[in-house]
């Protein structure tokens, strides 16, 4: 049985470890707060410039190369986007296994991931799959930048000829207590889900310059849109994973706490009965 020093000093220890969990819950809630309003000013914008565009494509015989669907689709990049830190509860584990059971699955002859974030690049590091590119500090430094310049990567390895396809897999944000795993083909690029038309939609427009100028400005800016849409979405999600597992921490620290107080309380209370105990026989051992 520890002594009343050892629950006192784990007590302690406990205590410092609740503080930390604390400090961490509150830092990812304001952080989570920055994070879902960039998915607000994000995610509209996304999706009206996604309409707009196919919109446009059906309105026009132009054939832009990023709309081409090929054949063959045997060569393929997965792009895997994980958080660069842990203690955030289930959020890497989840979305690695399912990428690798994605990856083993057979859908493409040939594939290779895309490792964005440090624990992405350290889970395939450690395995047999082919890893073609790797950003292990982009998400702790998340900028405009950094999705326009891997846009152009991809843009670049599909007109090329290096990959049929580029497809995308990361956390959803959907709220504080809940993320979903996406995985959503990113090039060539997918027409959006059918909805309801509107009256107009059947109608012609004027071009200026010409539909096939607007191709060429729109498409890639649609891919940068995506990629940055992709990345806040898992910011956001990592942030509320984070939130929730410290928050999980802090009431197990607490439950800890309370049960090594109870026992330190019962330790102590059997070494003063055995004292007295002791005291008593002593008292009786002297009048006899």
């Amino acid at each position: 049985m520890p002594s009343t020093r050892d629950l006192r000093r784990r007590i302690r220890s406990v205590r410092g470890t609740q503080q930390i969990t604390k400090a961490m819950k509150m830092v990812a809630a304001a952080k989570l707060r920055r994070a879902q309003q960039r998915i607000s000013e994000a995610r509209p914008y996304a999706e009206t410039l996604s309409r707009v565009l196919f919109s446009l494509a059906e309105r026009t015989e132009h054939v832009h190369p990023l709309l081409e669907r090929r054949q063959r689709r045997s060569r393929a990049w997965l792009v895997v986007v994980t958080s660069d830190k842990g203690l955030c509860g289930s959020f890497n584990g989840n979305l690695l296994r399912l990428a690798e059971r994605e990856l083993r699955s057979g859908r493409w002859e040939d594939a290779e991931v895309v490792a964005v974030g440090r624990k992405a690049s350290d889970y395939f590091r450690r395995r047999s799959f082919k890893v073609a590119h790797e950003e292990r500090d982009l998400m702790s430094r998340l900028s405009d930048e950094a999705s326009h310049r891997l846009a152009a990567m991809f843009i670049q390895a599909f007109t090329s000829g290096q990959v049929d396809e580029v497809w995308l897999q990361y956390n959803s944000f959907f709220s504080r207590m809940r993320q979903l795993t996406r995985l959503e083909r990113l090039l060539p690029i997918e027409a959006p889900a059918a909805g309801p038309q509107p009256p107009e939609a059947t109608v012609d427009y004027l071009y200026e310059p010409d539909a096939a100028a607007l191709l060429e400005a729109l498409l890639p800016r649609h891919v940068a849109t995506q990629v940055r849409r992709a990345l806040v979405d898992s910011a956001a999600s990592e942030q509320a994973a984070r939130m929730t597992a410290m928050d999980a921490a802090t009431n197990n620290a607490s439950e800890m706490i309370d049960g090594l107080t109870l026992q330190y309380n019962r330790t102590r209370q059997a070494s003063i009965t055995k004292e007295l105990l002791e005291i008593v026989g002593g008292a009786q051992a002297l009048q006899e």
